[in-house]
This record gives structure tokens, sequence and C-alpha cells, in this order.
């Protein structure tokens, strides 16, 4: 009887201990989603919302359609896995990680030994970084979106 109530309580903890990390996530993303975005490229005072509100728009209007819509499933399948191991491997340049992944200029090169409590704004910046090569830059070949634009209500 005694085992059962402890692991019921042992349960019960772990389940809220998840439900506030996930709650602090959220929160964390809301904030930093309504700030203005740290990438240099991006307009000034542009909000990463603002950004894939924008990107949204210009996949609508990309000839064909799919292809617009193909690279924002790329972004949305694709960058929590790249977000993850990019911090990963910024924070620790000299683990096993960092040595089998491929250089890439959207990987902070300036934190390495970054403390726990800086890790989610490092990881923030990367899935903006991320987020705007994908989707923002200017395209030579592939799918073309048209410039990122700032709209009036961004100002």
């Amino acid at each position: 009887m005694f085992l059962v109530k402890g692991f019921y309580v042992i349960f019960k903890v772990i389940k809220n201990v998840l439900l506030l990390i996930v709650m602090a996530s959220i929160l964390f993303i809301a904030y930093r989603g309504n700030q203005p975005m740290s990438v240099p490229q991006a307009p000034q005072g542009m909000t990463y919302f603002d950004f894939m509100a924008d990107r949204v728009d210009a996949a609508n209007t990309v000839k064909p359609s799919q292809c617009g819509w193909g690279m924002m499933l790329s972004l949305a399948a694709l960058g929590p896995i790249y977000s993850v191991v990019y911090t990963t491997v910024a924070v620790n340049p000299d683990s096993v990680l960092a040595k089998v992944t491929a250089p890439d200029p959207d990987i902070d090169r300036n934190v390495a030994g970054a403390t726990w409590y800086e890790i989610p704004d490092i990881w923030w910046k990367t899935v903006e970084r991320l987020s705007w090569t994908m989707l923002g830059k200017p395209a030579a070949y592939g799918c073309q979106f048209r410039p990122v634009q700032i709209s009036d209500n961004t100002k």
C-alpha cells in the first residue's frame, strides 16, 4: 500500500513538473516571438510573429504555391531538430555532436560554455536565424519568395 502511494506521489510530481515546463516554454515563445528579431538582415523592429505572417503571405503568392508551402513545412519539420542540434553544438563546440555536424553559419560561435539559464535565449536566436535562412534570404534558385516586407502596423 505504501509503495503504491509512493509511486502515485512521484507520478504526480513528474506530471506537474512537465506541465510547468510546457507552460513556461509556451510563455517564453510567446514573449520572444513578440520581440524584435535579432537577425541583422530583418527589417528594424520586425518581430518573429510578423516575419512568419509575412512569409505565410509570401508562400501564398509564390508560383507554384506548393513550393512556398513546402518550404514552410520543411521549416516546421526540420526547424525544431536543427535548432536543438545547433544550440547544443554552439554551447558544446568540443562535443562528439559538434565534430559530426557540418559547419553552418546559423550555429552561434560565441556562446561556448554558456550557463543553463542562457540556453533558452541562445536557442531562440538559433530559431530566428534558421527561419531567416530557410524563408527570408533571397534565393537564386528553388523556391523564390518575395523579399520580406514589414507591414504598416508593425512600424
